[in-house]
């Protein structure tokens, strides 16, 4: 499954670099290992246009480490 998600560009950037290898997102998807993270630049003025594929490699749900409705998502370049 692919998912279209907005990133803010500090953010956008430290993917796009590989200096950032994970996601926090909010829990509301069924995230699976497998599935591709299309992450979207976005501005203060909306959509930058930019974008990348990443996909998932871990899915991290434990409450001790994640706060409520939450997860990380460990991510790697969709080559």
């Amino acid at each position: 499954m692919t998912h279209e998600l907005k990133i803010l560009p500090d953010y956008f950037a430290a993917v796009v670099s590989g200096e950032k290898t994970f996601e926090v997102r909010k829990d509301d998807r069924a995230y699976k290992v497998g599935d591709s993270l299309v992450l979207k630049e976005t501005g203060g003025h909306g959509l930058t246009g930019r974008e990348t594929k990443v996909k998932v490699s871990y899915i991290l749900r434990d409450p001790t480490y994640c706060k409520a409705g939450f997860c990380i998502l460990g991510i790697k370049p969709d080559i």
